[in-house]
């Protein structure tokens, strides 16, 4: 029996897809090693943002500029770029309602993972928030997973970790808990499927089975 489901963010619950690969581009049209395709994008896209800058700056290791060009142009279009997957909020609240405790686990850092929940009314429903600046470790190890385990008293045998990237499989799987990949990841259900997840949704209404509950 699953009685706690923790979600990643961006690409998962959020649409912050197109926003994120045009973020991108923007910083990289005018710096070494020059444009970046959504090709080079697109695998790296669950890391951390520095991880993902050093990675496609050739290794650079002061990426503090690169970070400061990236989220200034993140913040000025996110809300036009971003949304919600489909059922999103009407899945969230019937869990929420139904009681099961919820939580984010995401690479994000906290400022704009609550910009971002609270937009879309997410924020109430979420009783452990874990992004990347409460951790030391993030995703791919366990400590996030763990850390919102313990924010919420929870058991990891009966505990759900969703995400849209092979680092939630892998935080999820080091954590001692069940993994569920998105179908509308980025990566391809193929990819996701190499990681081993226990769970694919197709549509995040699949969770109420996995939950046990049914389709109202």
């Amino acid at each position: 029996m699953i009685e706690t489901v923790l979600f990643d963010l961006d690409g998962t619950i959020i649409d912050t897809n197109e926003l994120i690969i045009s973020s991108f581009m923007h910083v990289f049209e005018a710096q070494d090693p020059g444009p970046l395709t959504r090709e080079q994008i697109i695998p790296h896209m669950g890391t951390t943002l520095e991880q993902q800058l050093q990675a496609f700056s050739g290794g650079v290791e002061d990426v503090s500029p690169l970070v400061k060009a990236y989220r200034s142009f993140n913040t000025i279009h996110h809300d036009d770029m971003v949304k919600p997957f489909p059922h999103v909020n009407e899945v969230v609240e019937r869990l929420h309602r139904h009681g099961l405790s919820l939580g984010i686990v995401t690479t994000k850092i906290r400022p704009s993972t609550m910009m971002t929940l609270e937009k879309y009314d997410l924020e109430r429903f979420m009783s452990a928030i874990v992004t990347v600046n409460d951790v030391e470790h993030p995703k791919p190890h366990p400590e996030p997973v763990l850390t919102a385990i313990e924010q919420l008293g929870a058991n990891p045998a009966t505990t759900l970790m969703i995400g849209d990237s092979p680092v939630d499989i892998q935080s999820a799987k080091a954590a001692g808990v069940k993994a569920a990949a998105v179908a509308w990841s980025l990566k391809g259900e193929q990819k996701l499927m190499e990681y081993g997840p226990d769970f694919i949704l197709k549509d995040m209404r699949d969770l109420y089975e996995i939950v046990g509950l049914q389709e109202e």
